[in-house]
C-alpha cells in the first residue's frame, strides 16, 4: 500500500514536534515537511500535493483559513487549532476533520483513517461535502450527520434541524442562506422560504404541492414550484 503524504504547518513549535511523533509512529503515513511560517509552507504545499495537511488556524502572516481556499484540490485539510468557535467556520473549505488542541493521538488516527479511505475511493467517486457538521446548540457544539437530516425550518435568524432519530429538532442561531450553503446540493433542495428538505426522505408529493416528509406538510409556494417540478421533472417516469 502507497503511504499516504502530509505536511504539518503550525506557528507553535511545541505543536510541530508533537504530531511530528504522531506521524512518526503511524502506520503507512509519511512526513514531507514540517513549517511554523505559512507563507513558506504555501510553494512547497503546491509543488508536493501531499495528500493530507494538517493546519492551524490562527498563525501570522496568513491564517488557516486562507490557506485552505488555495490548497491543490487532491490535498485534504485537517484543522488542528485550541480555539473550538472556528469547527462550522472550517467546514466552508470542505475540511476533512477539526482537532482541537491538545490533539490526542486517537483522534489524529481517526482523522488519518478518514483520509485514508478517502484516498481508496476511484477519484471520480470522492464525496466532495463533509459526511457530518457542526451546530451550536444550547452552547454547545453538536456533531450531526448530514445524512440522518430530514429536513430544515428556519425561523428569523433561528433554524431547526429534523434528524433521524432525534425525538426534538436541534435549535442553533444560523441564516437559511448559510444552511442552504453549507448542505450538498445533490442531497437536499429548498422548497419555501423557510423550509429545506432532504430529497431521499420526501415520501410524497400531493396534487396541491404538498411535500409530506417527517411529521410534516409543507406548501410549496409559488417562487419555489417551478425549479421543484422542474426537480420531480428529472426523477419521473412519466415524462
Amino acid at each position: 500500500m502507497k503511504p499516504l503524504t502530509c505536511i504539518i504547518v503550525d506557528d507553535e513549535p511545541l505543536a510541530v514536534r508533537l504530531l511530528e511523533s504522531y506521524v512518526e509512529k503511524t502506520p503507512d503515513l509519511q512526513l514531507l515537511a514540517s513549517f511554523t511560517n505559512s507563507i513558506k509552507a504555501i510553494n512547497a504545499i503546491k509543488e508536493r500535493k501531499p495528500d493530507l495537511l494538517f493546519l492551524d488556524i490562527q498563525m501570522p502572516n496568513i491564517d488557516g483559513m486562507e490557506l485552505a481556499h488555495s490548497l491543490p484540490e487532491e490535498t485534504r485539510v485537517v484543522f488542528t487549532t485550541a480555539f473550538k468557535e472556528y469547527a462550522f467556520e472550517s467546514y466552508e473549505v470542505n475540511a476533512l476533520d477539526f482537532l482541537l488542541k491538545p490533539v490526542r493521538y486517537n483522534k489524529f488516527l481517526s482523522a488519518v483513517e478518514k483520509a485514508r479511505k478517502l484516498h481508496e475511493q476511484p477519484q471520480n467517486t470522492q464525496p466532495q461535502q463533509p459526511p457530518t457538521l457542526f451546530i451550536r446548540v444550547d452552547g454547545e457544539w453538536r456533531s450531526i450527520t448530514v445524512n440522518d437530516i430530514i429536513y430544515v425550518n428556519g425561523m428569523k435568524d433561528y433554524v431547526m434541524f429534523y434528524l433521524d432519530d432525534e425525538p426534538k429538532p436541534l435549535i442553533t442561531h444560523l441564516t437559511m442562506k448559510a444552511v442552504e450553503e453549507m448542505l450538498p446540493s445533490a442531497q437536499f433542495l429548498r422548497v419555501h422560504r423557510s423550509y429545506i428538505v432532504a430529497i431521499d426522505k420526501i415520501r410524497k408529493v400531493d396534487r396541491n404541492d404538498c411535500i409530506y416528509i417527517g411529521n410534516e406538510v409543507i406548501h410549496v409556494p409559488d417562487g419555489y414550484l417551478d425549479a421543484f417540478k422542474r426537480f420531480i421533472e428529472t426523477r419521473s417516469f412519466n415524462k
